[in-house]
């Protein structure tokens, strides 16, 4: 079998996929971005069953950016597209980019994954996996390195969320999507009306775990310069679950 270097797939956004004003939800995003991954994944022979059966690992996403110039709405077709660079020793890039009906580009995204050993949780090598694609795109959907967040010291409390049964997916963690959805969250459906992201980078630090408390923590200081800083932290040692800067615009 062929395995094309780009992988396509084709969506259309349903009624669930939406915020109450018809666009988009940035947590949807997410999950197509995973299952765009996922699927190309299974096309190179490193699919989720085959890691789990074969390796005892799983692919796990540790940093994403994603730039957005134009929200698709309700019952728009879109079409996703994703490709893979070169695997470094720990880490693998892919990127993608999401286009309209027309062709035109609507999202573009970078991010890195990792493989982690399902029983001792622990990083393994890309070595051992045989992720040898036939051929590579070097070019990227950003130019830019993703990079470590850092953290700041003006962050306020919003609120805890718990992290519950509908949180978890196969791996035993909250889901990728899931943060974005608490990050949402922390803002006003009036704030909803007002902004939208324009740009994302969130970095997944420490799995959150079923029955976690997460304390979901904003910082607003440079509100003027249309930027945001996120953290969460798990209430019971301290440790941080992600932490995210988000660019936000005026609603058109």
């Amino acid at each position: 079998m062929v395995v094309n270097s780009i992988f396509k797939k084709r969506y259309h956004l349903e009624f669930d996929d939406v915020d109450f004003m018809k666009k988009l939800k940035l947590s949807t995003l997410f999950l197509f971005f995973q299952e765009a991954a996922n699927l190309h994944s299974e096309e190179l022979g490193v699919g989720l069953d085959t890691l789990d059966k074969e390796y005892n690992v799983a692919w796990v996403l540790i940093r994403l950016k994603a730039d957005i110039i134009r929200y698709p709405q309700w019952n728009d077709e879109i079409i996703m597209e994703t490709w893979h660079q070169e695997p470094k020793k720990y880490e693998f890039e892919r990127d993608f980019i999401v286009r309209d009906i027309h062709g035109n580009i609507i999202i573009r995204s970078i991010s890195t994954w990792v493989i982690i050993d399902k029983t001792t949780r622990e990083l393994k090598k890309s070595s051992l996996i045989p992720y040898k694609p036939s051929s590579i795109i070097e070019r990227r959907a950003i130019e830019c390195k993703l990079g470590k967040l850092k953290a700041v010291k003006e962050r306020e409390v919003i609120y805890k969320r718990i992290v519950g049964y509908s949180d978890i997916d196969v791996n035993g963690h909250l889901n990728n999507s899931k943060y974005i959805d608490f990050i949402m969250d922390c803002f006003s459906f009036e704030d909803h009306k007002r902004y939208r992201v324009k740009s994302i980078q969130i970095n997944y630090m420490n799995e959150a775990l079923p029955d976690d408390a997460i304390l979901i923590c904003k910082d607003v200081s440079k509100f003027d310069e249309n930027i945001m800083y996120m953290e969460g932290i798990r209430e019971k040692n301290n440790d941080i679950v992600f932490r995210a800067d988000i660019e936000i615009e005026k609603n058109i």
